[in-house]
């Protein structure tokens, strides 16, 4: 403790966990005294009464209000005590205090860096939707940021006090986790990770708080509110200034080598799942000869794989894709089928052509960017499955 760093807290926000909680805080302490519970409306147990021999303190909430709340009643506490990072880690005895000595070493430089811990899935009694939703929340944060992360939902992470208490969040869930990574990395705080241990108690022993329908919708709304801001045109607001990255003009001499370059962005089965989907999906829809443009558009917003997403626009080239979604917008409004199709129809019509192909678009093309997106995922998994033999 003697030779630990200045100015890095550890919290430990906690629900219910009485039987595991202290025996992690006072772990935490043998690597350096600033430690703190946050108790987020326990009912188990009186967490305050559980600490008053230890000299740790306990932050209450009355009432739960989410671990997302918890940590950032815990980021505003490590600022007023003018903390430089604070590392969160859970109080139900899942993670392994000891690896706080793996995050010492990045802190060290007092860098506006997030330190997040990689979980070992190669344990015994790992829940599967931990493995699925492990990879799914990293493929969106890859989308939301370019960033590669290996585990963007492990709780075990270091803050950076002063420049995440500056971050506008509204996450205060488990989605809290989502949000907070990916406004750090628009506002340019870097990233780094250390390998972590794990414990899982078998299923019959397992206490979690995680509410599998509630939290899931909360994670699938902040994913679709993260899309949203990143594909406006706007800048994020930047606490720290990005490292340029030089245009090389090798690139437009060269076709072959930028289109293998192009090929290999997000190509992974889901990337290019959702890359092909999204071509389908916008080029359902009546934009004009501006297809292209759009769809190159939303890839570089968001890291998607640009070829895909160009190719797969050609599912919906006129006239077959066009037509079926204009009969749809036709029969949403008028209960009936357009059963004369023309080049007065299709052409000079075209302003209330243009509204009916918008209405049935928004069926048409959802449906077939689903179909697209399936095959290209299993053909894309069963390639790179043949390819790994």
């Amino acid at each position: 403790m003697q030779n630990s760093p200045k100015k890095i807290f550890c919290c430990l926000p906690v629900f219910n966990n009485k039987n595991t909680v202290k025996d992690v805080a006072l772990a935490c302490r043998k690597y350096f005294p600033d430690v703190f519970v946050v108790d987020d409306g326990s009912t188990d147990c009186d967490v305050k009464a559980l600490f008053c021999d230890t000299g740790i303190e306990v932050l209450q909430h009355k009432k739960n209000q989410g671990k997302g709340r918890a940590i950032t009643t815990a980021l505003a506490y490590a600022h007023t005590q003018r903390a430089a990072y604070l590392i969160t880690i859970d109080a139900d005895g899942q993670h392994e205090p000891s690896d706080i000595e793996k995050f010492l070493p990045l802190l060290q430089k007092g860098e506006p860096v997030i330190v997040v811990g990689k979980r070992d899935f190669n344990v015994p009694n790992v829940p599967g939707r931990s493995k699925f939703g492990r990879d799914f929340s990293n493929f969106w944060f890859k989308v939301e940021t370019g960033y590669d992360l290996s585990d963007s939902q492990s709780g075990f992470r270091a803050y950076p006090v002063e420049y995440i208490h500056r971050l506008h969040l509204t996450g205060f869930y488990y989605d809290f986790e989502a949000e907070v990574l990916a406004k750090a990395a628009w506002s340019g705080i870097k990233f780094k990770e250390v390998p972590i241990k794990v414990w899982y108690p078998p299923q019959n022993e397992r206490v979690t708080n995680f509410r599998p329908v509630t939290d899931n919708l909360r994670f699938t709304l902040m994913h679709i509110r993260l899309i949203a801001r990143r594909l406006l045109p706007l800048p994020h607001k930047r606490f720290v200034e990005p490292t340029q990255e030089k245009f090389d003009i090798k690139e437009i001499r060269q076709p072959m080598e930028l289109l293998r370059k192009l090929l290999k962005e997000n190509a992974t089965p889901l990337g290019l799942a959702v890359s092909g989907a999204m071509g389908v999906f916008i080029g359902a829809l009546p934009l004009f000869s501006t297809h292209t443009i759009v769809i190159v558009y939303v890839a570089v917003r968001l890291h998607l794989n640009k070829v895909m997403a160009l190719v797969t626009q050609n599912v919906c080239m006129p006239p077959v894709v066009p037509i079926l979604c204009i009969e749809l917008g036709h029969y949403a409004l008028n209960k009936k089928l357009l059963t004369q199709f023309s080049f007065q129809t299709a052409f000079k019509e075209l302003p209330l052509r243009a509204y009916e192909w918008f209405l049935g678009s928004l069926v048409i093309g959802p449906l077939l960017a689903i179909i697209c997106g399936a095959a290209i995922y299993y053909a894309a998994a069963a390639m790179r499955k043949q390819y790994e033999k």
